[in-house]
Parts: structure tokens; C-alpha cells; sequence
């Protein structure tokens, strides 16, 4: 049974002109030590890829906030919210900390897809209630 479903486009001149403007400290508040780490890495090469891994981070962190229904209150948080990708490339969900508690007490799961496209970075969220919580009502 579907929970919640989230979208959000970002553009991603935006992401850029905060990176300038910001610095770092944009991206330390919106990634968790693992995917600030990956930012670093993909952004020393080519920056231009940096600025696009960080815009569909914060989409789908932003679609996740809405598909969970909390918007970015507690627990959501920025850093609470990882967006890894599996072996194959498919995005997934690590969740940290307050976030994470409060996600498996409700027996949720997610599915996230990230897309990026000339000037824009786009994603979608569902979030289910899992059987066993279904059984359960």
C-alpha cells in the first residue's frame, strides 16, 4: 500500500550559483559525509558533474521529504537522508540517525529515481507501508 509520493525538479543553475556563492558549506549541509565525500571526488575531475550529483541529491532528498510527508522537519533532515546507488547504478535510500528510527518504527520502505537533463535535475519518491505493517492494520 502506497504511503506517499514525492516529486521535485530543481534547476540546477541554482545548485551552481549556491556553490559559488556558498562554497562548500552548501554542500555539507545538504550531504551526508558519504556522498560528500563522492561530491569531491566527481567535482575535482569535472565540475560540472559535481554541480548535477549535487541537483539531484537535493531532489530527491526534497522528494523523499514529501512522499514521507514531513517536508524538511524533524526527523528529515538533509544529512539524514543518503541517496547511495545500488551495484547496478539504481538509486536507493540509506537513512541515518532520528530519520532512520523514525522510518522503520513506521515500517516503510522507498523506491527513488534521479534523472538530470540540460538545466535540470528531476526525481521521484514512493514510499510504501510493507506487508507486514499492512497485516498489521
Amino acid at each position: 500500500m502506497i504511503y506517499g509520493i514525492g516529486t521535485d525538479i530543481c534547476d540546477i543553475r541554482r545548485i551552481r550559483d549556491s556553490i559559488k556563492r556558498y562554497g562548500d558549506r552548501f554542500a555539507i549541509k545538504i550531504l551526508c559525509d558519504a556522498e560528500l565525500a563522492l561530491w569531491k571526488t566527481r567535482g575535482e575531475r569535472w565540475p560540472e558533474r559535481g554541480v548535477r550529483y549535487l541537483a539531484t541529491r537535493f531532489s530527491a532528498k526534497e522528494s523523499f521529504s514529501k512522499a514521507i510527508g514531513l517536508g524538511m522537519h524533524t526527523p528529515m533532515s538533509w544529512r539524514g537522508c543518503e541517496i547511495a546507488n545500488l551495484p547496478s547504478g539504481q538509486p536507493t535510500l540509506v537513512l541515518h540517525g532520528p530519520l532512520k528510527t523514525w522510518f522503520e518504527a513506521k515500517r516503510l520502505s522507498a523506491h527513488i529515481s534521479v534523472t538530470d537533463e540540460a538545466d535540470y535535475a528531476a526525481s521521484f519518491c514512493v514510499v510504501e507501508i510493507t506487508e507486514e505493517s499492512r497485516l498489521n492494520l
